[in-house]
């Protein structure tokens, strides 16, 4: 299916926040590889992506006025290898310099006249069961985490050496395509009409049934009215502050870092307490806040978090947005995690059952019309992002070449730190996207999460195995469990 000539709301918003370098959206994975694949057969895969996914040939068009959100427009003349590239890992030739390849190219705008994805091929690592790496570098008005899964299918394979038969003829490239003003400005009305017939008609069909409530349970049906709206507040309204003293500052520098857990310990951590993965996962990223505010001398009872919350129901096309932002405060305390699990599971479910995800693309539109300035004032004082993605269960592969890990770092838009968990395989990697400004001593903030992730593993009993070594951000081994890791 073809996605729609212009923009959802929910994607225009991601578009829209690269106004403030703060609240740039850009969404960067790492593919561990165990070889470099060949450069000849990389292109071409990509080349054979690009044509069976429209999005990566084209670029977003802004109308003026924002009469309608932003048009995809297919860019003429195309070169796949415009996207892509190849670098040597600087030395010392680790995993680090990888991770800080990654984090530049996340604080690096795209060119809004070609397509908002780019891709680097970091050949010569060593030390380490990867000796080449691939950066894929996308937009967030692309696809949200669960899209990107889906259009990473196109790229990657579940053989190493598949039938070539399977993948079919080479589909025909694209037409690009050149939209004048007056054109431009002919579709966003139609477009925009379109829209609001829709809304009308969804209204209409459903007026017989809400008249019909309010007449038999008017209080009810103003209570639920009163309910939505402020569900929706919750979500749009801009916070005074936030709750840290100690990560208070907000700036364009960013640094990555990588934890690696076993996925089974993080469900047993969450079955333990009685609730999911998530639970456990988020109980690990508070610990770990915990263990830092601490550090500063400071004690916190709670932060802000955005948790993004899919709304993707089958038969959506891949790739876009399909996403609510649910804000809400997570306990820090108490410190046993099962108990914190527990109170994050019951925050969980009630963010979940808010009104407000009903409306995710009327909210998204309703902030799009909005200055900048208000929505940095929604964001910018968020403590924490995050969001867990279910990847890849089996081993996947790249023109043939084993893919021994998968790493994802989403945007922090706006809050210190965005922890997102992508499980690959029987672990689940932990990508740490930090603001350098909020949180200048990183590396700190790093170690305490690790702590975090310990010690939630070590809940479901005793530790199993030996003992391993972790290759932080200064490349200093240490002992860390054996199911536990981090770069």
């Amino acid at each position: 299916m073809s996605p729609p000539p212009f923009m959802r709301p929910s994607d225009a918003f991601a578009w829209y926040m690269e106004r403030d370098p703060d609240l740039r959206s850009t969404v960067v994975a790492i593919a561990w590889l165990e070889v470099p694949p060949d450069w000849d057969d990389l292109t071409a895969r990509l080349e054979r992506a690009t044509r069976r996914i429209p999005s990566f040939r084209q670029r977003p068009v802004e109308v003026p006025g924002r009469l309608a959100t932003p048009r995809w427009s297919t860019v003429p003349h195309f070169d796949v290898t415009w996207h892509l590239r190849r670098v040597e890992t600087p030395a010392p030739h680790g995993r680090d310099e990888v991770l800080r390849l990654a984090a530049l190219a996340a604080m690096t705008a795209f060119d809004p006249a070609r397509p908002l994805w780019e891709f680097t091929l970091v050949e010569g690592l060593t030390g380490d069961a990867a000796t080449a790496a691939l950066i894929m570098k996308m937009h967030h008005s692309l696809a949200d985490g669960i899209g990107g899964v889906q259009l990473a299918v196109e790229l990657f394979d579940t053989e190493a050496d598949p039938d070539p038969r399977a993948a079919g003829p080479l589909p025909p490239a694209p037409r690009g395509e050149q939209v004048g003003a007056r054109r431009l400005l002919l579709q966003a009305m139609v477009d925009r009409t379109t829209r609001l017939c829709g809304r009308t008609g969804r209204a209409v069909r459903s007026a017989p049934g809400a008249a019909a409530r309010l007449a038999c349970h008017p209080l009810g049906t103003g209570t639920d009215l009163l309910d939505t709206a402020r569900s929706i507040g919750r979500i749009v309204r801009p916070l005074p502050a936030a709750l840290s003293p100690v990560m208070t500052r907000r700036g364009p520098g960013r640094a990555f870092h990588s934890i690696t857990v076993g996925l089974d310990e993080l469900k047993q951590a969450g079955a333990l307490a009685g609730g999911t993965l998530n639970d456990s996962f988020l109980a690990a990223v508070t610990g770990g806040l915990r263990r830092y505010h601490q550090e500063h001398g400071v004690t916190v009872e709670a932060l802000i978090v955005t948790i993004p919350i899919s709304v993707r129901r089958p038969g959506d096309p891949p790739g876009g947005n399909r996403v609510t932002l649910q804000r809400l405060r997570l306990p820090l305390s108490p410190a046993d995690p099962v108990q914190r699990m527990r109170a994050i599971g019951a925050s969980l479910r009630a963010a979940r059952a808010e009104r407000s995800l009903a409306f995710t693309d009327a909210i998204a539109g309703a902030m799009n019309l909005v200055p900048t300035g208000y929505v940095a004032s929604v964001l910018k004082h968020v403590d924490f992002v995050a969001s867990d993605v279910t990847g890849f269960p089996d081993q996947m592969f790249l023109c043939g070449v084993g893919v021994t890990g998968y790493s994802a770092f989403a945007p922090t838009i706006g809050a210190a730190v965005n922890a997102a968990l992508f499980s690959y395989k029987g672990s689940c990697s932990i990508g740490v996207n930090v603001d350098t400004t909020a949180v200048p001593d990183h590396e700190l903030l790093a170690e305490c999460l690790k702590e975090g992730f310990a010690d939630v593993v070590a809940a479901t009993g005793p530790r199993r195995g030996g003992r391993t070594a972790r290759h932080g951000a200064s490349g200093a081994a240490q002992a860390v469990p054996k199911t536990l890791s981090s770069s």
